[in-house]
């Protein structure tokens, strides 16, 4: 048995409506702990199904213990609000529920996410790149480091590691997903090579090189260089050029991780820190952080045409009977079933533009630079540092920052976490939601001084 779209259509608009009232009545979602939820919600599963009825209000249940990350008090992640057509666009991936291996199941699918795929490869200053969609940056970036150790140990594909002691090197800044990317590859976590960050939180070019020449004497073979633009706490962007004379002096895979920060290409005044991108090999881009696109979106785009086949192609003829190669992505994909990410990202950007993505990026540095005069400008309020991009530390006088924050939400005022910056424990509050008012900041900072 199933259930008819046709007697779910009238019950999803209606607990859409009641969740979008119930985020301006209550932003901040109460507190509650795992037993406290297992009392109050039924989530075992039993032998006999519900009538849709019963579902429904089970569903409402879930909604209202569910943390909402739209609202004007949510500071607390790279991702925060909600774009309308990116929604439809996912709501209607869903409907269609194609998956993304051939051209014979996907249709106009496939040459959507392709000219997605050429368009950000193209922002990114690559000229004949490729990519894909992956679930999410973590497993981009996983992606990528497989792609390195293949081309570093060219039988690595077929016979896997044996003697070989492969380095990868990424700032003490990065995300913890390289360390665990070469846990999975068989390069070893101990062998990412942790390199110092200069005040900004920014790689040193001249550590990196060090630590390369030192590995080289002592028999390691350097195998890629992470570069990070848009690092998790600070927002720092890495030098890339200098990274990239680098990687391209002692022939290593050069990774840009521009996982939070690629969006910001849009925003002229970073073109700066875009510099050198274009020498990047690979690049992980995630469109669900500050371009608002439902999670998960994460593009990866490597510089050359055929590498992700190169490396990701299997021969499966019970699947890929019909069309090119090149229509084909399951044959560039880690995956075999993969969701349509694609068409939220198409819908948002079509919706928005390139100039309504600018608008998008200056807002947001807008709303940091507010928040940051609102720092500078009080007393009691303490800048860790002058904000990078979009994220923002700071402290509080007379408490300490960790339990300010979870007395924040432990009081319903605010979501927001904190983080180390420099050796310091801060409150770290990220603007990545243009629908965050100037009025919500200054809320959220008069609840940081009276919780």
């Amino acid at each position: 048995m199933h259930t008819p779209m046709s007697e779910v259509i009238e019950p999803l608009v209606m607990l859409i409506r009641e969740h979008l009232q119930n985020e301006v009545d209550c932003p901040v979602r109460p507190v509650l702990s795992p037993e406290q939820m297992r009392a109050q919600i039924d989530l075992d599963i039993h032998d006999e199904g519900l009538p849709l009825g019963d579902v429904v209000n089970l569903l409402r249940q879930v909604l209202e213990a569910t943390p909402t990350t739209a609202s004007g008090s949510f500071f607390n992640q790279l991702f925060a609000g909600r774009d309308g057509a990116a929604v439809l666009g996912d709501a209607l991936a869903s409907l269609l529920n194609n998956s993304m291996y051939t051209f014979k199941v996907g249709g106009v699918q496939v040459l959507i996410e392709m000219a997605l795929l050429d368009r950000m490869g193209r922002m990114m200053g690559f000229t004949e790149s490729e990519g894909i969609f992956t679930p999410g940056g973590s497993l981009s970036n996983f992606c990528a480091m497989m792609m390195a150790r293949n081309e570093a140990v060219p039988d690595a594909h077929d016979n896997g590691l044996r003697d070989e002691r492969l380095r990868v090197y990424s700032s003490q800044d990065s995300h913890y997903s390289i360390r665990k990317a070469a846990t999975m590859t068989g390069i070893g976590r101990n062998n990412v090579v942790s390199i110092a960050v200069d005040n900004r939180g920014r790689m040193v070019p001249a550590a990196l090189e060090t630590a390369i020449q030192a590995d080289l004497d002592a028999g390691y073979l350097p195998t890629m260089i992470n570069a990070t633009t848009g690092t998790t706490v600070l927002g720092a962007f890495d030098p890339l050029d200098a990274i990239a004379d680098i990687a391209e002096k002692y022939g290593i895979w050069m990774h840009t991780d521009a996982a939070y920060g690629g969006s910001m290409c849009f925003h002229p005044e970073f073109d700066e820190h875009f510099a050198g991108i274009g020498r990047s090999d690979s690049i992980t881009w995630d469109a669900h952080k500050i371009m608002g696109v439902p999670l998960i979106c994460s593009a990866l785009i490597v510089r050359k045409k055929g590498l992700l086949t190169k490396h990701f192609d299997e021969k499966a003829t019970y699947l890929f009977q019909d069309d090119s190669e090149n229509f084909n992505p399951g044959t560039r994909s880690i995956q075999c079933g993969r969701r349509n990410d694609g068409l939220k990202l198409w819908s948002a950007w079509k919706s928005h533009g390139n100039t309504g993505y600018q608008k998008r990026m200056e807002r947001l540095r807008h709303l940091t630079l507010f928040a940051r005069d609102i720092v500078v400008n009080h007393p009691d309020l303490n800048l860790a540092i002058e904000p990078e991009s979009l994220n923002l530390g700071f402290t509080v006088n007379g408490v300490a920052s960790d339990e300010l924050c979870t007395l924040l939400h432990e009081k319903q005022r605010v979501m927001v976490g904190h983080a180390q910056v420099q050796g310091q424990l801060v409150v770290r509050v990220v603007f990545v939601n243009p629908e965050v008012t100037e009025a919500n900041i200054q809320s959220f900072f008069e609840a940081c001084l009276n919780p």
